[in-house]
């Protein structure tokens, strides 16, 4: 497998793709074992968290948020939760929106509230670089994949219907129109043919979704498309509530990497440190594992042996300069490279 630099280590392994609803899930490099996390404080007075989170991992918080509160450090402590898409859930809690914890699909939206002093500058500074879980982009396709989709090149056949979300609103999306430029750049191709790609893959896209759950419910439950680009989790998730799909990883895909932060404006402090202290414990990743999630700590990934290793795994730091230069470049609402695929198209995002 062709890995590249990154800004973190990465434990990403890898066999054999099984396309049946069975999850295909291998082992491989993992992160240097950190130092171990401290155990989170007791909570001494009633709290009530409010987590604002992207919509992906709502169940995988369904099933963590109980076993924090039979914790001593979560006695007590009672929990709001808002769901929706990354983007608009960083920009509500920016304009107001009470939030204790952010749970958010990728590191920009909580970079984004750092300036007015919501998250603090050093949110990221942990052994994980404040990534909590992991997933890699891939396809889902229909049971038996009739249309025998296995690459990039496959979206943009005449024969073939795209869903994917919309990369204004949604991290999730972002995550997978990079995953499709980086791949065409991993050919060999040039930023101009890589961009002429999007615009081709775009032409193909049926619905843009405003979330990356939204999508996953066009493509189950409306039955839209012959393929959805979307996380493995999310195929991971679809497979476990008995969905009829098959999921392929491409060859060439990325990494994704989720993040999760405190507030500094949030009303019960202590708390939520303590439940994102606890959301790192061996306890916690498992959690996130079983839902799918690539977990972070090493020694809890290692008792996941399926996630399969692509041959070549792009990174956001390693190979597109960074949030602080992808996402301006691509995803400015007015003059960022989908934006102008879109005016081109005469979509208003």
């Amino acid at each position: 497998m062709i890995r590249r630099h990154q800004s973190r280590p990465l434990a990403i392994a890898g066999v054999a793709l099984t396309l049946t609803a069975g999850v295909a899930l291998g082992t491989g490099a993992q992160r240097p074992a950190p130092a171990p996390t401290p155990a989170p404080s007791i909570a001494t007075v009633a709290s009530d968290v409010t987590l604002v989170a992207y919509s992906t991992p709502r169940e995988a918080y369904a099933e963590l948020i109980p076993l924090f509160q039979a914790t001593p450090a979560g006695q007590g402590v009672t929990f709001s939760e808002s769901y929706a898409a990354s983007g608009d859930q960083s920009r509500a809690v920016q304009a107001g929106l009470p939030a204790d914890v952010v749970a958010l699909a990728l590191s920009p939206d909580i970079e984004r509230l750092v300036e007015p002093g919501i998250v603090a500058a050093d949110w990221d500074e942990n052994p994980y670089g404040g990534i909590i879980h992991d997933s890699v982009v891939v396809f889902v396709v229909r049971p038996g994949n009739p249309k025998n989709i296995r690459s990039w090149d496959d979206l943009i056949r005449d024969d073939v219907t795209v869903i994917t979300p919309n990369p204004i609103t949604s991290g999730g999306a972002q995550w997978n129109i990079l995953a499709a430029y980086q791949a065409q750049i991993d050919a060999g191709k040039t930023e101009a043919e890589a961009i002429a790609y999007l615009g081709e893959l775009a032409a193909n896209v049926a619905v843009w979704d405003p979330s990356a759950r939204d999508a996953l419910n066009t493509f189950l439950q409306a039955g839209q498309g012959d393929v959805l680009i979307g996380y493995e989790n999310e195929a991971i998730f679809a497979q476990q509530a008995g969905q009829p799909l098959e999921y392929v990883v491409p060859d060439n895909t990325l990494l994704i990497e989720n993040a999760i932060a405190t507030t500094l404006t949030g009303d019960a402090p202590e708390a939520a440190k303590a439940f994102v202290d606890f959301a790192y414990t061996p306890e916690a990743q498992a959690v996130y594992g079983r839902h799918g999630f690539r977990p972070v700590v090493p020694e809890v990934l290692a008792q996941f042996p399926d996630f399969q290793t692509p041959t070549t795994l792009a990174t956001v730091n390693g190979d597109l300069g960074g949030w602080g230069e992808a996402r301006p470049r691509f995803f400015d609402a007015d003059t960022g490279i989908m934006a102008q695929i879109f005016a081109n198209m005469g979509i208003q995002p």
